[in-house]
């Protein structure tokens, strides 16, 4: 075996060892907030390539990301929870994903805080089946509001969906997150957020999470997305470099388009496509470290 060895170093004809084939990067598209609009969800869900015009999965291997915000400002909202719904499971079976974030508003509406609901988004949630409206817990809701109280109240049916979606989630070098994460929110651990969140949801836990509240917290920080001040980019570098990330893609501060800062560490993908604000539709769209922008 010895001289097998050293013959082999000296002529080099020991076969090589097979070298995997290199892996080809998902295919990824973010998509932002969508409020209640269900035409500009389809819209963006198109230029996504993932659904056709009967609102079917066609997307194969595509990740579809949706970072939060699905709820309030618009009519449509139990339309757009049942296809996002419905999509996930598509998705999965062709070897896509549909990946949905809990937003700010999300919560909000757990929290029962609804001052941001429609008159349809109240009457929409009267028309379905199986809701406890008598439950005692809502004896202060007005009736108009109570079907969708319970819907969304933590352990509710709607509350519990929710409680399937993570707050952030990293893949393959991006981060994804509603707000945006500080420093401080890196070492608090993705994991415990997710968790702490989901168990809230699920009415296994009280009070909520300081970590869904907070101003500065990653459902609410306009750190890198307020239009009207410069992103803090040291703390972006810090925390990307805290968690091993390339960059960050966040919604929650509507701009005229998708844009950047930090050159490429932040992308702010939030371009008001509701009604409820009238911005175009538009769609990120990242395969390795080639990003576009789909309008």
């Amino acid at each position: 075996m010895r001289k097998l060895i050293v013959g082999c170093l000296i002529l080099g004809a020991c076969a090589q060892a097979p070298q995997a084939a290199p892996q080809t990067p998902a295919r990824i598209v973010a998509i932002g907030d969508v409020h209640g609009d269900l035409a500009a969800t389809r819209a963006a869900l198109r230029l996504a390539g993932a659904i056709d015009t009967q609102d079917r999965w066609i997307g194969g291997k595509l990740v579809l990301v949706q970072t939060g915000d699905q709820l309030d400002r618009g009519d449509d909202e139990v339309a757009i929870l049942t296809l996002l719904e419905r999509l996930q499971k598509e998705a999965k079976a062709t070897g896509g994903a549909v990946h949905i974030l809990n937003g700010n508003h999300e919560i909000m509406n757990a929290a029962l805080d609804f001052r941001y609901v429609t008159a349809q988004g109240f009457d929409s949630f009267s028309a379905l089946t199986g809701l406890n409206v008598q439950d005692p817990t809502l004896a202060n809701i007005p009736p108009f509001a109570r079907a969708r109280a319970a819907a969304f109240k933590p352990g509710g049916p709607y509350a519990r969906k929710l409680a399937e979606r993570p707050i952030v989630m990293q893949l393959e070098g991006n981060l994804f997150v509603h707000g945006g994460l500080l420093p401080t929110h890196a070492t608090y651990g993705l994991e415990r957020m997710n968790t702490e969140s989901q168990a809230w949801l699920r009415a296994e836990t009280t009070p909520i999470p300081a970590i869904l509240t907070d101003e500065q917290g990653p459902l609410w920080t306009r750190i890198y997305s307020d239009p009207g001040q410069a992103p803090n980019c040291a703390f972006l570098t810090q925390t990307l470099n805290q968690l091993g990330a390339k960059r960050m893609i966040v919604g929650h501060s509507v701009q005229t388009q998708v844009t950047q800062a930090c050159d490429g560490k932040v992308w702010r993908i939030d371009v008001g496509m509701a009604k409820a604000y009238g911005g175009p539709v538009q769609v990120l769209e990242m395969i390795g470290d080639q990003l576009r922008v789909i309008s």
